[in-house]
């Protein structure tokens, strides 16, 4: 699975395009912006883009009004048709927002419902009892997500529901060679129904990739190479992240990373690929969340040397800031134009490291050293051998550790090093060693 060796890259498109919050309905061709950054995507080594929610909606993307529309605030079907002709040219994969457990208000199948009630032919559509009210006072109930009225709950159960579903992503597939689809709260949609969107999607395109927001529980109840998704979102890793190094505890993330990826028989997720991120559009930037500036260059060579898909979310790589607030508008501004600076060009470095390891592609891990502000850990596969290590500290640090070989490469540097009983570490560094 090409996934599995790619480093991927996610813009919010209303907001990356400086599109209005509310859809106005004015048609204005945004999404060709993206085209000015494949430079850049192509110069931090991206594989693979990932494109938060472009479908018509209501407001922010996830209230779905047409699944087989561009949003009329990015532009037509024919701009984004070419922005995934050049993004392909470049040799960057195309992955759309899924969103099928809900849709917005604007839906034209819960508009007729509004409109006509129970003599609607997509009454069984949704979750509707003709009985009861709405905060809308629409003079009938539905279900909304986790209580979001305006986001309007599918009945994934009736099967012109699914197929209406399905013959949309056939859609994007057949006109756009999309590669694959990120699943909006994946954990909210039925299992029948991700077995079934697998299956189409296979017989669609080889090497379809899908993969699922979770934010709890067991990722293994959705992430199944066989039969339904082939990733999900590692929030746990994501906040043992941020967290291990604003509490100078490494062992919080060390700790999560051999639960999931260790040696032991009881290793809940090894050899699968979780999405691995230090941020995203739902939550603070890392930049805003850490609270040593130095970390940051750390906390992303610890996100792409760990087990899993590195995911760089837009304008995070060159330390953009922003709080999480009630709309989430501060974590999906606008840019201008990219910038480059030394964390970028550090990004872009790991991003190289890691597309061109099969250790770090397909290795478990093995905790070599840990203390609270140092670690040291090992990644195989295929006869490779790959350490990594992080000094959090701001002063340097003697790490005892068997190296299971005399020298390495040091791939950051280029430097090759000696080991004997283990390896100064140099204060908040981190280093990428190639055994010999």
């Amino acid at each position: 699975m090409w996934a599995y060796e790619s480093v991927f890259y996610q813009i919010y498109p209303l907001g990356f395009c400086g599109a209005p919050f509310a859809n106005d309905g004015q048609l204005v061709s945004r999404i060709k912006k993206v085209e000015d950054w494949i430079p850049h995507m192509t110069k931090l080594g991206i594989s693979a883009i990932y494109f938060s929610p472009l479908f018509e909606s209501d407001t922010h993307g996830y209230n779905t009004r047409d699944y087989r529309k561009v949003d009329v605030r990015l532009g037509t079907n024919e701009d984004f048709a070419e922005v995934c002709r050049k993004l392909h040219e470049a040799g960057i994969r195309i992955v759309l927002d899924g969103v099928f457990n809900h849709v917005g208000r604007g839906f034209f199948a819960f508009q007729d419902v509004l409109a006509n009630r129970e003599n609607s032919h997509y009454r069984d559509w949704f979750y509707i009892n003709f009985g009861g009210n709405s905060p809308y006072n629409d003079g009938l109930w539905y279900e909304g997500w986790e209580g979001n009225y305006d986001l309007v709950k599918l009945n994934l159960g009736n099967e012109e529901v699914v197929v209406y579903l399905l013959e949309s992503v056939r859609f994007w597939v057949e006109k756009f060679g999309i590669d694959g689809l990120r699943l909006d709260v994946a954990y909210c949609l039925s299992q029948a129904f991700v077995r079934r969107l697998r299956q189409f999607c296979d017989s669609l395109k080889e090497d379809f990739f899908l993969v699922g927001e979770m934010l709890h529980g067991d990722y293994k109840v959705l992430c199944n190479e066989q039969e339904m998704l082939h990733s999900v979102t590692n929030y746990e890793c994501y906040k043992g992240l941020y967290s291990s190094f604003n509490s100078n505890n490494l062992f919080e993330i060390v700790h999560s990373l051999l639960r999931q990826f260790g040696q032991e028989s009881w290793t809940l997720y090894r050899g699968k690929h979780l999405l691995a991120f230090v941020d995203n559009h739902d939550v603070t930037r890392v930049a805003s969340i850490l609270s040593n500036e130095k970390h940051l260059p750390l906390i992303y060579a610890l996100a792409f040397g760990m087990p899993g898909i590195p995911c760089v979310y837009y304008g995070s790589e060159w330390g953009a800031k922003g709080n999480k607030n009630h709309d989430d508008t501060e974590l999906r501004p606008y840019f201008g134009q990219p910038e480059w600076n030394t964390l970028t060009e550090w990004i872009a470095k790991l991003t190289e490291i890691k597309k061109q390891s099969k250790a770090l592609n397909y290795g478990g891990f093995r905790s070599l050293c840990l203390t609270n502000r140092q670690c040291v850990f090992e990644r195989s596969a295929d006869g490779e051998r790959m350490l990594v290590a992080i000094n959090a500290d701001d002063k340097p640090f003697f790490a005892s550790f068997d190296a299971g070989c005399a020298e390495a490469e040091e791939l950051l540097s280029g430097e090759t090093h000696a080991f004997s009983g283990g390896r100064e570490l140099p204060a908040y560094s981190a280093m990428f060693w190639r055994c010999h």
